[in-house]
């Protein structure tokens, strides 16, 4: 079982760097003691400090609570067709996914994590021609092995021109690719970085979105590009989708659009308005 990306101190840190909050205000604006700001930094969970944290920095109170108790996961996925891999890389894991039209054999890798082994053997046991190798974006952890999947399986291999990939064809937002039977639409979900983008894979038995490090369960990738870019182009691209499309992330279980709707502590405007019995 994949352990979810980040606890509820993450979410904190992460939220407190985007928005360029200093400790000292941070703890003034919340009402809470330094000490107890450290302490929640480092995952001690105190819930009445986090949900004064969580004010300030404009979360989900009751989805960092839910968090920090250790109360909720993603609900298990299995699409037909999809397969996920995933890899150690420095003291984490990365994911990487392959799709497939399961009539015509015709595949689709998106990222390649730290190894791509695995991946490379389920095509050849499951006779799968990989075509399209598509990047979500440019950081070390995704595209580490992407010279040997290029190799071993012939595979072109595409990412943003906002944010090129060595060996790679750049391609604009918004391109709309076809292997086989199915449709790969491009998203831009930049922030966490230059050109990250969303590639969401219609022809599938259930709507699928690869988000790469743009939206973990209950948490994102954070903006280190942009923060308020993030969490804009998140709720536009991703969370625009239906409430049942399967969220594939670089990090992290596979979540849905609803889940996350519910759960993630970036996005309390859903919590708000959101249907409880998703």
């Amino acid at each position: 079982m994949i352990p979810l990306e980040d606890n509820f101190d993450d979410v904190i840190n992460k939220a407190q760097r985007g928005l360029k909050l200093s400790d000292e205000r941070l703890a003034e604006q919340a009402g809470v003691s330094p000490e107890e700001l450290d302490r929640a930094k480092a995952g001690q969970f105190d819930e009445r400090v986090v949900r004064k944290l969580a004010l300030v920095l404009g979360l989900g109170e009751d989805a960092i609570v839910i968090l920090g108790q250790k109360m909720w996961r993603p609900r298990a996925q299995e699409v037909l067709s999809l397969a996920a891999f995933n890899t150690p890389f420095e003291g984490m894991t990365v994911n990487a996914y392959l799709v497939w039209d399961h009539k015509a054999k015709l595949a689709a890798v998106f990222d390649t994590g730290s190894d791509t082994t695995g991946l490379i053997q389920f095509a050849r046991d499951n006779h799968l021609t990989a075509t399209h190798v598509f990047l979500t974006h440019s950081h070390y952890d995704h595209v580490f092995d992407l010279p040997r999947l290029k190799k071993a399986t012939g595979a072109k291999a595409f990412s943003s021109e906002l944010e090129p990939v060595e060996d790679t064809e750049a391609f604009d937002p918004g391109t709309v690719f076809n292997v086989g039977n199915l449709h790969i639409d491009t998203r831009q979900t930049s922030g966490h970085s230059r050109g990250g983008t969303t590639y969401v894979v219609q022809g599938l038995d259930r709507l699928v979105a690869v988000v790469g490090d743009a939206l973990f369960a209950a948490s994102m990738g954070g903006g280190m590009v942009s923060y308020e870019q993030a969490l804009r182009t998140n709720r536009s691209q991703i969370f625009s989708l239906p409430d049942e499309t399967i969220l594939c992330p670089g990090h992290g279980p596979m979540t849905t659009v609803g889940e996350e709707k519910l759960h993630n502590p970036f996005f309390p405007e859903f919590q708000r308005t959101g249907n409880k019995d998703l």
